[in-house]
């Protein structure tokens, strides 16, 4: 079973990668950029017997390893 977490800094974190890459866009000439958020996605091959017992998974990787429950929210997408 295929597991997609995508993980993204929570509202009000300052995020200085996706605030570059949004003064360079608009250095460029893209003045329709008006926000940049960045995400990164991470993609498991799990072995899990059904869809909860893979959530149940995640959710317990996400809040060991993959993401830092203090600034950072995911989503898990089975």
């Amino acid at each position: 079973m295929k597991a997609i977490i995508n993980i993204s800094l929570k509202q009000g974190v300052l995020d200085p990668i996706a605030k570059t890459t949004e003064q360079a866009l608009q250095a460029l000439g893209f003045d329709s950029v008006k926000g940049v958020k960045m995400k990164k996605q991470i993609v498991l091959e799990l072995d899990a017997a059904d869809k909860d017992a893979a959530r149940i998974l995640c959710e317990k990787m996400c809040e060991e390893l993959l993401a830092n429950p203090v600034i950072e929210e995911y989503e898990i997408v089975l």
